[in-house]
């Protein structure tokens, strides 16, 4: 498979939706915007759940909406992503796996992505991330060397300012749209705010 390239606005994202929710395992969905040549462009993603991440019907409901609404901004879902409630544990679950399997059968370049949550601290050097690859039927590591996130520096430094600033608090994931749907689960004013820092810094998302 080819090279994965991680876009300034996902990566924040999920780094603030594990730092909104610190005691919790977190999931979502990454999608992306441009068409593939065997690479996969991960422009943006759909913070799903905090709680209860093995329960099925919420995961298929969030599936077919967030899909719906892909169809709809010319996007499409090509991987997953995961955070587990212990920071020393980056594995991914029975259930990452088949919500990933599920994703792989309509987008056969899918990604698992896993967040290490013992490494996401501001003065990390490097993206606290595992990436996972579907071959033969099976999910195996990715060369690291194929996965790219553009100005990371930069991206680090947003992420760690809106953090600071509060802003973590504007995300909304799937989870607590159940609970309340007035909240926007595609997270404009938050792409908005991201936009607005990370224009200057690294000329694109």
């Amino acid at each position: 498979m080819g090279e994965m390239e991680l876009s300034c606005r996902a990566y924040v994202k999920m780094y603030l939706h594990c730092c909104l929710f610190p005691r919790c395992s977190i999931n979502g969905l990454l999608l992306s915007s441009r068409t593939t040549d065997g690479a996969v462009y991960v422009t943006d993603c759909v913070p799903l759940l905090h709680s209860h991440l093995s329960l099925a019907p919420i995961t298929q409901l969030a599936l077919t909406q967030v899909d719906v609404w892909c169809s709809q901004t010319q996007q499409r879902i090509v991987g997953y992503y995961q955070a587990n409630a212990c920071l020393s544990d980056s594995s991914p679950t029975l259930g990452a796996f088949k919500i990933a399997d599920k994703i792989s059968e309509q987008f056969e370049n899918a990604v698992l992505l896993m967040l290490d949550g013992s490494k996401m601290s501001p003065d990390y050097r490097v993206p606290p991330i595992v990436v996972y690859e579907r071959k033969d039927s099976k999910w195996t590591l990715k060369d690291k060397h194929t996965i790219m996130l553009r100005q990371w520096e930069e991206t680090r430094a947003i992420a760690t300012q809106m953090l600071e600033s509060g802003d973590h608090t504007l995300l909304v994931d799937f989870d607590s749209h159940l609970d309340d749907i007035t909240k926007d689960w595609t997270n404009q004013k938050l792409n908005n705010k991201i936009e607005e820092l990370a224009s200057p810094a690294n000329g694109s998302l």
